[in-house]
């Protein structure tokens, strides 16, 4: 399974229904992000993660990115 990191997940996925995506589930919140399932094309799982990056951050000491 591929996944995404985005910005305003809610908004996004809105926007993925109104053009025909199936979402597989509702977005689950943690205290580390937002998550949510999708279908591409070929049937693969997608998932969309919007972070909350400084829980995020703090958990990898700041090493989030190469």
């Amino acid at each position: 399974m591929i996944n995404f990191r985005v910005e305003n997940i809610e908004s996004l996925v809105a926007e993925l229904k109104s053009n025909g995506v199936t979402v597989c589930d509702e977005i689950e919140g943690f205290e580390y992000g937002k998550f949510v399932h999708i279908m591409d094309n070929d049937g693969n799982k997608i998932e969309l993660w919007e972070p909350v990056d400084t829980v995020f951050t703090a958990e990898y000491e700041g090493k989030t990115t190469k």
